[in-house]
């Protein structure tokens, strides 16, 4: 059984826990691209808007080059992230529906985005991004999965801390029904708490998996103007270090008026 993003145990009661699941030092390869995507444009970038921010271990990187304003649905990972990024703005909202009445320089959606499962879904996020992106800017999305990429599999993870809690968890990625573009995650958590109690949790994550060519669709009638396909590399430099998949947007300087 699968459940929106925002009722995951893994976003609620288990993100103090977030830190040791994800450690941040597994972003920095993320933020390194990220920060080449948005030196990319003819404009600087100063001001981004992170969409799906979670617990603020990509701003990490990134707050020391930019200023950051950090946006996601759960406030107890927007607490994660404020101890970890006190500079930062922090706002409760959704991507599909926020809309701050500011734009930015650039605007990023890291692997927030797997949690839409549906086209018109995607189509909203893109929206979101555009009407806050100022004309010239930069949009980012970096999801973890693509279906023209997807293959099955299973990894793990985890760390500790100074208090001498232990986290770690078990993934096993499969996907249902090819014909459609999302996928399913099985999480296996074991948390050791800093008095020696454990506990397993374990829940389903239903995660989108679009088709590049959806993202080209999507980003178009969202009024960006793409980068062609899926440009990971492009940005990854020889070593292809970071990000997996990334589709980049530019809202055009002039004439930005309809959405196709």
């Amino acid at each position: 059984m699968t459940e929106p993003a925002g009722e995951y145990r893994l976003y609620r009661e288990l993100a103090e826990w977030w830190p040791l699941i994800s450690p941040p030092e597994e972003y920095a390869a993320d933020a390194a691209v990220l920060e080449r995507v948005f030196s990319s444009g003819p404009a600087a970038v100063r001001t981004v808007l992170d969409l799906g921010s979670g617990g603020g271990h990509v701003a990490m990187y990134l707050s020391g080059q930019f200023d950051l304003t950090l946006v996601d649905r759960s406030e107890r990972m927007l607490a994660v992230s404020r101890e970890l990024n006190p500079g930062c703005e922090h706002i409760q909202a959704d991507m599909l529906t926020l809309r701050l009445g500011r734009s930015f320089d650039a605007v990023l959606v890291h692997d927030a985005v797997d949690y839409v499962t549906t086209e018109r879904e995607l189509l909203k996020v893109a929206q979101t991004a555009f009407d806050h992106c100022r004309p010239g800017g930069i949009a980012a999305f970096a999801p973890d999965h693509t279906a023209d990429t997807f293959r099955p599999g299973r990894g793990g993870g985890g760390g500790s801390d100074d208090a001498g809690r232990q986290a770690s968890f078990r993934e096993r990625t499969a996907d249902p029904d090819p014909a459609d573009e999302w996928i399913e995650t099985e999480y296996e958590f074991t948390l050791r708490a800093a008095d020696r109690t454990v506990r397993v949790v374990r829940e389903t994550h239903r995660l989108g998996a679009f088709r590049n060519s959806t993202w080209m669709r999507v980003l178009r009638a969202a009024g960006f103007e793409p980068e062609p396909g899926n440009v990971a590399r492009s940005y990854a430099g020889p070593a292809a270090a970071g990000l997996r998949n990334l589709f980049v947007g530019h809202r055009p300087a002039e004439n930005v008026g309809t959405r196709g």
